[in-house]
């Protein structure tokens, strides 16, 4: 395979080439193809921007007849019927049979946009510039995102001081049984902790790039009235976790909290194209015409995409089921592994479809993660790149997810120079499972 003209004319930024060496040509559902024809399970989903798979036929059908039809691609913010048919399904999909009362701002196209975008309002709201994030959180590598995100080697890249933030530990930074909101109260109540009081709070509901770290739903619930009891904005960052990826179409939404604001991207467009959105209550609503803006937030391609997820995949509960169901053949699946090859030391994570294989080996995931290349796999790491990641579409037939999990059983096992373990045959337990259902 030959990477020259990358390495020649490429910056040396770039990152996932690095733990891909292929060239990819096409891609088709949860399968990747190279232009030797290798074909790779795809266990990465563009970092949670391909959760309905890749070219998937029912979006990219309305998405071709929209350009045959000459419809309008670059809008900016203007009305058009693109855009006015996605907030109509949004409205009426989403929002409604949730009992939410939202407005949505279209910022620039990107994750890192829509945050900017709400922590920008968060501090016009309440007058106020600093804003409280979490431990191991990531929310965006630009400006006030980045110094949201705790990650030291973005942090490191910033070029310029990172202001108006204070880090608090997350759900089980500091062990179990501690309820770090209590710490965080304390730390606003008390006018001499040294704590500017904060106009919000950004938070994730589970970590994906800090390592799949999961907070109760009672620590969010407890983080809510924190928030509620000081003045300050509850901000959910669902870029990754949002659009199915725990399950609900939020991921707070189990948890039973309302956040005044909620950011969403990477599969909102449904299909992988640019596109974010910040959601917002009404009465903070303050923006004037024009004040935040951006060439790009009008992307009308991704405005049909979106509609036609919503309308496929959401206009029941069918979808989401099948999200959970899979989800638990995953977990199932981690926890047989953890238990069957203790020489990694492992610890399972996650909600539903995004799952994480933490070790107290900081290598072992990184050579998890190459062996499943090498075995016709595509996946990631997180955290201190100490996490396997996995984040398969949540399209992923369960017969391709066994597939997979059965490659990265033998990686594990391969990586441990270990057997591996006979007469637990991974089929066998999903048959079990299945006929348990």
């Amino acid at each position: 395979m030959n990477l020259k003209i990358f390495d020649r004319m490429e910056s040396e930024v770039r990152g996932y080439i690095r733990s891909f060496p292929t060239i990819f040509d096409k891609a088709r559902g949860s399968k990747l193809i190279d232009e030797a024809n290798n074909s790779y399970i795809d266990f990465f989903a563009g970092a949670g921007t391909l959760n309905y798979g890749h070219n998937n036929p029912v979006i990219k059908q309305e998405l071709l007849n929209y350009i045959e039809s000459d419809g309008l691609i670059h809008g900016l913010d203007m009305a058009t019927v693109a855009k006015k048919e996605m907030l109509e399904a949004f409205e009426r999909i989403i929002l409604k049979p949730r009992g939410m009362n939202y407005k949505l701002q279209f910022p620039g196209p990107t994750g890192t946009n829509a945050v900017e975008a709400s922590l920008k309002l968060a501090r016009l709201v309440k007058g106020r510039s600093n804003i409280v994030s979490f431990t191991h959180g990531f929310h965006g590598v630009s400006g006030a995102s980045l110094a949201a995100t705790a990650n030291a080697k973005y942090r490191d890249a910033a070029g310029a001081p990172l202001d108006n933030t204070t880090f608090m530990p997350y759900d089980g930074y500091l062990g179990k049984g501690v309820d770090t909101t209590e710490y965080l109260e304390r730390m606003v109540a008390d006018r001499s902790s040294g704590m500017d009081h904060p106009a919000a709070v950004i938070v994730e509901t589970v970590q994906g790039e800090g390592g799949v770290n999961v907070a109760s739903f009672a620590w969010l619930r407890a983080l809510e009235q924190v928030c509620r009891r000081h003045d300050m904005l509850l901000i959910v960052d669902d870029i990754q976790m949002g659009c199915g990826r725990t399950g609900g179409f939020f991921s707070f939404e189990e948890a039973g909290i309302s956040p005044d604001i909620v950011t969403l991207s990477k599969s909102i467009s449904g299909y992988g194209l640019p596109m974010a959105l910040v959601l917002l209550k009404p009465e903070i609503d303050i923006w004037k015409p024009g004040a935040h803006n951006g060439t790009f937030r009008g992307n009308n391609l991704a405005f049909v995409t979106a509609r036609a997820a919503l309308m496929h995949y959401w206009s029941d509960d069918a979808f989401q089921a099948a999200v959970r169901r899979k989800g638990a053949i995953m977990r199932n699946w981690l926890e047989h592994i953890a238990a069957d090859y203790p020489a990694g030391a492992f610890e399972v994570r996650g909600r539903g479809m995004i799952q994480g294989l933490a070790s107290t080996d900081p290598l072992l995931a990184d050579r998890i993660a190459k062996r499943c290349f090498e075995n016709g796999m595509v996946i990631e790491t997180s955290g201190a790149d100490d996490v396997l990641k996995l984040m398969p579409a949540l399209t992923i037939d369960e017969k391709l997810l066994c597939q997979g999990l059965d490659i990265i059983e033998d990686c594990v096992a391969r990586a441990l120079e270990v057997p591996r373990v006979q007469g637990q045959d991974r089929k066998i337990k999903y048959i079990n499972f299945r006929a348990a259902r």
